[in-house]
């Protein structure tokens, strides 16, 4: 019942074969990757003009070269980025990059980067969402955490479903945000420019300054617009998510994805300055004030908040792509659980995705979905991995001396420069705002990093068999069995138990612990009926203990076991088939399993019994 629920809910599974049609074409791939990137502009001109107000009307002014300076810096990363889609087809991006060319360190500060990033990325654009949905129905305000939460794992399911059919859904409004937002800049710029058409800023600017201008103060407004820029890394860590020729698609995706961004973050800049947008904390964001003077209360102006509140929470899909991906990539080098490099039932990484999900709900309910708070975290890890991808590249480009390697690593020298410097000014800029949280969690996850590295790498030196002679590896050695067979009392799942262990050994221990004396001599007496040279050993607990003295009588066994005996332990579990059933009966033998399995001499062996009621047991005869 529950796989069946499963299928309806995630899809029929599907088979290793189809995994080819499991990819992104360009315009799939345009709306699943743009997502982050595009959704960041309906609120970097906001952050920007957050910190800016204090300038008064001197705001607007500096909201123009503060946005010429992110554009700038989105250039050149931009074509950076190409270069390390062209270098790495195989993803995984800055981690790949500085893991190869730098050293595994660097990589590991880069992936750390990318995994905190990946994180807010579904927590900032998903609460962000539904500060867009909230500007056109302020009632909602007080359910903002537990929709946000429904919101995550709507999206968990429909990325669960795979990659093909979560594109198909995601990319119908992804495009709806896109020709929105063009079309408002167009007409946006025309009611303003050709028709003259100058409304009443819908709030009120301040006049008169509070703060004076500063080189900090500029600084800090750039580092709150950066994360115009986040979702531009998705690409590289996601090559191996297209269709062949997968590097010329990626590539084509980067560069309309770089446009996309300079119109739409450029325009309602531009916009936000001609209307006056007010940034106002817990009220209408700015591209609503925008909207609402440019199209009053029209249909349109739903359409682009409703199309805003949507490209928000797609924006989650790029994490739901780059992440599992990335996860993969980091989990193959033996840095994270193995878990990461499975494929689930529709092919994509499942445990990354749920994975995504849950840790970004428990940063939702921390930060209580305030997309102001979260942000000062979220652009510090991806300018970080950007700083370490860029350096990662020029080494290639002078390791590989291949024709135009000095151009190259010129580009990508340029981009290590701008990066390491934005990193800087974010890092100090946000530092009290709560970058020096991610300054603290990049050190522990690396440290987790090694630990689970370090853990693989013993397991498989003890594992090894490099050093066998496999021609001398006898593989017909024998042992004498002791088997052992718990048993609480005597019924059909211990007698089955019991056959089967005689079938494998002629040296059988039946061992029963109670606390009941009463009930182990009843056991005795029944046992004796049995008329079987099975050896009983039963023994009387008077702490009420069973499993304890259990697990202390079989190691007593095995460690007094010659070295070519080997302990079987034989255990008795029925199997039933009602619903409830698992919950309902306790699971003993798991732990008795867990404990046992400890011991380098004890093979533990569990025994089957199916339990079927009178009915379906004369239909089988």
């Amino acid at each position: 019942m529950l796989t069946k629920f499963l299928d309806v809910l995630l899809g029929e599974p599907l088979s290793n074969e189809q995994g080819s049609h499991e990819k992104y074409n360009v315009p799939f791939g345009l709306a699943i990757m743009a997502s982050d990137a595009v959704s960041s502009v309906a609120y970097a001109a906001q952050e920007i003009l957050f910190v800016l107000i204090v300038l008064g009307a001197a705001a607007y002014q500096w909201l123009t070269w503060t946005s010429f300076m992110i554009i700038g810096l989105l250039i050149i990363l931009t074509i950076s980025y190409i270069q390390i889609i062209r270098a790495y087809p195989q993803g995984g991006g800055a981690y790949k990059v500085a893991s190869e060319n730098i050293s595994s360190k660097a990589g590991l500060v880069a992936g750390a980067g990318l995994i905190i990033d990946y994180l807010l990325t579904v927590a900032v654009s998903a609460s962000a969402g539904a500060d867009a949905i909230i500007s056109a129905f302020s009632s909602l305000a007080q359910y903002k955490v537990p929709f946000v939460l429904i919101i995550i794992i709507v999206l968990t399911i429909l990325n669960l479903r795979g990659i093909s059919e979560s594109s198909k859904i995601f990319a119908i409004p992804t495009y709806i945000f896109i020709f929105s937002m063009i079309f408002m800049i167009i007409y946006g710029l025309f009611k303003y420019l050709v028709l003259g058409i100058h409304p009443e800023p819908v709030f009120s600017a301040p006049l008169h300054a509070t703060e004076s201008l500063s080189i900090f103060l500029v600084l800090r407004a750039f580092s709150s617009g950066c994360s115009a820029l986040t979702g531009l890394e998705s690409v590289s860590n996601s090559v191996p998510n297209f269709k062949e020729p997968s590097t010329k698609n990626a590539k084509i995706v980067m560069i309309l994805l770089a446009f996309l961004i300079f119109f739409i973050f450029g325009g309602t800049s531009i916009l936000a300055i001609f209307y006056t947008a007010m940034p106002i904390e817990n009220g209408p964001t700015v591209i609503s004030q925008i909207a609402t003077a440019i199209f009053g209360n029209s249909i349109m102006y739903y359409i682009i908040q409703f199309s805003t509140a949507i490209i928000l929470l797609m924006a989650c899909n790029t994490a739901y792509t780059g992440f599992p991906m990335l996860m993969y990539i980091v989990g193959k080098d033996g840095y994270a659980p193995r878990q990461f490099t499975i494929r689930g039932k529709r092919l994509s990484f499942s445990f990354g995705i749920a994975a995504l999900s849950f840790i970004a709900c428990f940063l939702v309910i921390i930060f209580k979905a305030d997309t102001h708070s979260l942000i000062p975290l979220y652009a510090i890890g991806v300018f970080t991995s950007f700083t370490l991808g860029q350096f990662g590249m020029v080494n290639h480009w002078r390791n590989e001396k291949e024709k135009g390697w000095l151009k190259r690593a010129i580009i990508n020298g340029c981009g290590a420069i701008v990066s390491l410097v934005t990193t800087i000014i974010i890092l100090v800029e946000k530092f009290k705002e709560g970058a020096f949280i991610v300054a603290i969690l990049i050190p522990i996850i690396i440290l987790v990093q090694l630990k689970i590295k370090h853990h693989y790498d013993k397991v498989a030196n003890g594992l090894s068999i490099s050093q066998l002679n496999l021609k001398k590896v006898d593989l017909r050695k024998k042992y004498t069995h002791i088997v052992v067979v718990p048993i609480a009392s005597l019924n059909k799942a211990t007698i089955g138990a019991l056959q089967y262990a005689q079938s494998i050994s002629d040296n059988v221990i039946a061992l029963n612990i109670s606390t009941d004396k009463v009930a182990m001599e009843r056991l005795k007496t029944r046992w004796d009926e049995l008329d079987t040279d099975i050896l009983l050993v039963s023994k009387y607990s008077p702490f009420r203990a069973v499993v304890t003295p259990l697990l202390k009588n079989i190691e007593l066994i095995a460690n007094s076991a010659a070295k070519d005996e080997k302990i079987t332990v034989v255990v008795p579990q029925f199997i039933t088939h009602e619903r409830f059933g698992e919950v309902l009966h306790n699971h003993t033998s798991f732990f008795i399993r867990e404990t046992l399995l400890k011991n380098d001499n004890i093979i533990v062996s569990t025994f089957p019994y199916h339990l079927m009621d009178e009915c379906e047991h004369k239909h089988n005869n």
